[in-house]
């Protein structure tokens, strides 16, 4: 019996090995176990599917990401080193592609799949607004001075992490990983005084 859920996740992890355009459609339903007809019959497209995919790993990465950044009992800068911490082991789990699926695939597409381009560029953009929100919200609690740069400091730690994908795939270590994310913390911003 057909597993759409299981086929999603099938799907989920060869676009995130190989991004939208470097997938065929034999590839997808060679590791989705399923007939052509069963593809079109419940996931529509390769752009829909995609699309779905993407989402089911905005699901699973958000629930890790999202409970660190936003965990209300530690300050600003520990939610940052942990989340770091928590990059270096996901972008590194045997149990998946490396790195991370949003940063990585997506990012080279042809001209007519700029859709999927913009796709990929507003879930980025999404997370660096969300570091941005959590440093603000650190200003105003005192973890950080008022001058503080929330959009620059966010925009420079979201690239880290982007950094740390494309470290990932390229076969680097977690522990590689751990040191690049606590090199990083260094440059956060000097305790309020």
């Amino acid at each position: 019996m057909f597993d759409r859920g299981a086929a999603l996740n099938a799907a989920m992890k060869l676009f995130w090995e190989r991004g939208y355009e470097g997938t065929s459609f034999d590839d997808l339903i060679a590791a989705m176990g399923i007939s052509a007809s069963s593809f079109y019959n419940s996931f529509g497209s390769k752009e829909a599917l995609y699309c779905e995919a993407t989402r089911t790993y905005l699901e699973w990465a958000g629930q890790w990401f999202f409970a660190i950044l936003n965990d209300p009992s530690i300050d600003t800068k520990t939610a940052f080193a942990r989340l770091f911490e928590a990059t270096a082991e996901e972008f590194t789990r045997g149990d998946h592609p490396l790195g991370c699926m949003i940063s990585l695939a997506g990012t080279h597409c042809s001209p007519g799949m700029k859709n999927i381009r913009d796709m990929m560029a507003e879930h980025r953009a999404f997370s660096e607004s969300a570091m941005a929100e959590r440093i603000r919200k650190g200003v105003i609690k005192g973890d950080l001075s008022e001058d503080t740069d929330c959009e620059m400091l966010a925009a420079y730690y979201n690239a880290v992490a982007r950094g740390l994908a494309v470290q990932a795939r390229d076969g680097a270590s977690r522990a590689k990983l751990s040191e690049i994310g606590r090199l990083a913390m260094q440059a956060w911003p000097a305790e309020k005084r």
